[in-house]
């Protein structure tokens, strides 16, 4: 979906587009209201939004979710999943990145299109340890080998992250079968380039 950096995971926010980081790619919104909409990506080493045929899957399977939702897109990168939501009806998303000049490229996208989001510049997992107010709909695709998808998962549900009945989009290497909460039941897999993508939906814990 994102970045595969080789130290930690990158994060990404504000700023004037692309060519003020020395110049990138595009992404292209594929479907919604900014569908076809192309928004510049910052050239940076991992940086990749998920691909296109892994985007349409997944809100395929979200139909039905994602209008009205509020979205949190953890280790955003390029945002790509957090913008198909909002171009998909979503009602507010949060990104979370780490890199100021990745996540500077996003805010950026984000005043471009006028959508109901904004970016925080922060290590995941320490935003994850602030108080916090639930979501319906999560988008997590950490840097892989670096061990952090289990640590997400579980702060995630420790912290008061999700609604009752959430929906958690996870990708990973493909090798890591990630452990996760026992409240989450998965509903769908799909094979992201060299991850794996996996849908959850948490339920009741009583």
């Amino acid at each position: 979906m994102k970045r595969r950096p080789p130290s930690r995971p990158p994060s990404r926010r504000k700023a004037s587009p692309a060519s003020r980081h020395g110049g990138g790619g595009k992404l292209r919104i594929i479907g919604g209201e900014y569908r076809r909409r192309l928004l510049p990506i910052l050239d940076s080493p991992g940086l990749r939004p998920t691909p296109d045929r892994i985007r349409e899957t997944l809100f395929n399977w979200l139909t039905a979710v994602t209008p009205g939702a509020r979205v949190l897109d953890l280790y955003a990168g390029t945002g790509a999943l957090g913008l198909e939501a909002l171009s998909r009806g979503a009602r507010q998303a949060v990104f979370v990145e780490r890199a100021p000049a990745v996540a500077a490229v996003l805010e950026a996208n984000l005043a471009t299109l006028e959508a109901a989001g904004r970016v925080e510049i922060a290590d995941t997992l320490a935003f994850l340890d602030r108080a916090a107010t639930p979501f319906a709909l999560v988008f997590l695709d950490p840097p892989f080998r670096q061990g952090l998808a289990e640590p997400s998962c579980a702060a995630l549900e420790a912290h008061g992250w999700l609604t009752e009945d959430a929906f958690i989009y996870l990708e990973t290497e493909r090798e890591l079968m990630p452990r996760v909460p026992v409240t989450w039941q998965l509903q769908r897999e799909v094979r992201a380039g060299d991850g794996t993508g996996r849908l959850y939906r948490r339920t009741s814990s009583s």
